[in-house]
């Protein structure tokens, strides 16, 4: 096939329509891409449930062979559990999954060993080159010794390394609801939350990418309702959700109410330095709400603030030696975990915390969700720079008013602060404001969306 690689190639990862944007043909060359940039002997792929996973994973894996590497097939898995097996196995590896995707989607999310990330900066732009190179003039000749293919069951280990990062012996039986929106939580959440006191409530537990209930993005608020009117009929004491990959989890409380991933990052950070000795390092984007920052200092830690996208967390994870990282997308990263993302650990902090009292989850987080917040605004503009420029000369020299451009534009002041950036993808303004209270955040967030849309 004829395929423009800049429609595919992201920042962070592959990812594009199969088979009108790639196919397995692509997949083998990424393949043997991957073993020559990360020169590689030996790599471990998994995939997820979409139609078009195995064959991908698989042209993948004899791609990768074909340069010489040997390659352990995890079949079926999350993403974390990829990232597990990389990390256990010290090897690089391949996830094949679109996350929250429609359908029709596919992509690869490529580690180094230790589940190191692998983005532009770090092999991503060269595997691209190498695969447009052998477009043009045909795939590598296999070497002399080709690689051998295996498979490997992962996911009982998977769930025991978990289950070991958090003490659950002091949990009482709960009633929890899941929604896995037929994506890989349906394969991972029985094994991992087995023999522990749960009543488990399964909800689009059957594997199916085509997702045939709703889209498996819990990001999207219109995701998240069959799970908000089942946790109070079933009488539950929580409900989680999982998005595609099972790399993300969202909490709702036992009203139906969701938990704002800021609180859940920083009720986990909590319990992290503790179990740390209450010391250490906590990365949050700059989106995360203030709570976060304050619940780190007052439990012992050094919180440090990045830009947004797991890349920064990743680097600055490994830069500070952080102990925990989390982002307003339900991302949480766990240096036990190789400084990884793991949503079903983040589950597991979760259950612990609520099981481990007598309260309710809404009575919980409570203690951290101390703001009023206006979640994520996408706004449609022709001029990002000029709107962030008019927003600057809006607010530069006002008392008690600071700006920072760590990413985009902050604009901060003792009771409130929003942030302006702009998509790298789409003619995108996103902003997120914070207050004290909801009309100081509303009266906030309509004067910075008044100026981005004139």
């Amino acid at each position: 096939m004829t395929a423009d690689l800049s429609q595919i190639v992201k920042a962070y990862d592959v990812r594009g329509v199969v088979p009108d944007q790639w196919d397995e043909t692509l997949a083998g060359l990424f393949g043997a891409a991957f073993a020559e940039v990360t020169e590689a002997t030996a790599i471990v792929v998994g995939h997820d449930m979409r139609p078009s996973s195995p064959g991908l994973s698989r042209a993948f894996a004899r791609g990768a062979a074909d340069r010489g590497a040997d390659v352990t097939e995890i079949g079926l898995c999350s993403t974390d559990q990829l990232y597990y097996a990389s990390g256990a196995l010290d090897l690089p590896g391949a996830m094949f999954t679109a996350s929250h995707n429609p359908a029709q989607y596919n992509g690869i999310k490529m580690c180094r060993a230790g589940a190191a990330p692998v983005g532009q900066d770090t092999g991503l732009a060269q595997i691209r080159e190498l695969v447009e190179e052998w477009l043009e003039s045909g795939a590598p000749e296999p070497v002399a010794e080709p690689g051998a293919i295996d498979s490997r069951e992962t996911l009982e280990d998977y769930a025991a390394h978990l289950r070991s990062l958090v003490d659950l012996t002091a949990v009482r039986p709960l009633k929890v609801v899941v929604d896995a929106g037929n994506g890989m939580g349906g394969h991972t959440v029985p094994t991992v939350f087995a023999d522990l006191p749960l009543t488990l409530v399964p909800m689009y537990f059957e594997l199916d990418g085509t997702f045939p209930n709703h889209e498996a993005n819990p990001l999207d608020p219109a995701n998240l309702v069959d799970l908000q009117k089942r946790v109070p009929a079933e009488g539950a004491d929580l409900g989680i959700a999982f998005d595609g990959d099972a790399d993300r989890c969202f909490v709702v409380d036992e009203n139906g109410d969701p938990v704002s991933p800021s609180a859940v990052t920083a009720l986990v950070a909590a319990r992290e330095l503790a179990r740390n000795g209450g010391a250490g390092t906590v990365i949050h984007n700059l989106i995360t709400s203030r709570t976060v920052p304050e619940v780190v200092r007052e439990h012992g830690g050094t919180p440090v603030r990045t830009r947004v996208g797991h890349s920064f967390i990743k680097a600055e994870m490994a830069r500070t030696g952080a102990i925990f990282g989390g982002e307003h997308s339900a991302h949480y990263y766990f240096k036990d975990f190789w400084n990884a993302d793991t949503g079903m650990l983040a589950a597991l902090h979760v259950l612990a915390a609520l099981g481990g009292q007598q309260g309710t989850l809404s009575a919980l987080v409570a203690q951290y969700d101390r703001y009023a917040g206006s979640g994520e605004i996408n706004s449609t503009v022709a001029d990002q720079a000029g709107r962030i420029a008019a927003i600057r000369a809006a607010y530069e020299g006002r008392d008690g008013v600071t700006l920072d451009d760590l990413d985009g534009l902050t604009v901060s002041a003792a009771d409130w602060w929003f942030n302006v950036r702009p998509s790298n993808t789409e003619p995108l303004l996103r902003l997120n404001a914070e207050a004290k209270d909801e009309a100081t955040m509303a009266a906030i967030r309509d004067d910075a969306l008044a100026i981005i849309r004139a």
